[in-house]
């Protein structure tokens, strides 16, 4: 069994995002591939969970009040 791995994040935090973050096709309503918040787009943490099968913390990130997204702590930093 793999240890659950402690989030970096907390909710609440502002974040930033480090990559383009598109629609891989889960996003309703909205095209598949696109863009839903551009590199640099801060945004707020909401949640925080974690992936079950592979135990990495997963954050719910509200975007410009605009989008929320699921974000792995690669994609995201502090503000």
């Amino acid at each position: 069994m793999i240890e659950p791995r402690l989030p970096k994040y907390q909710w609440g935090q502002r974040v930033r995002c480090l990559i383009d973050l598109v629609n891989d096709g889960s996003y309703p309503n909205t095209a598949e591939d696109a863009l839903l918040a551009p590199v640099g787009t801060v945004g707020e943490i909401v949640q925080v969970g974690s992936h079950v099968d592979s135990n990495t913390p997963v954050y719910i990130v509200e975007f410009d009040e605009k989008y929320v997204i699921g974000c792995l702590e690669e994609e995201i930093a502090p503000v």
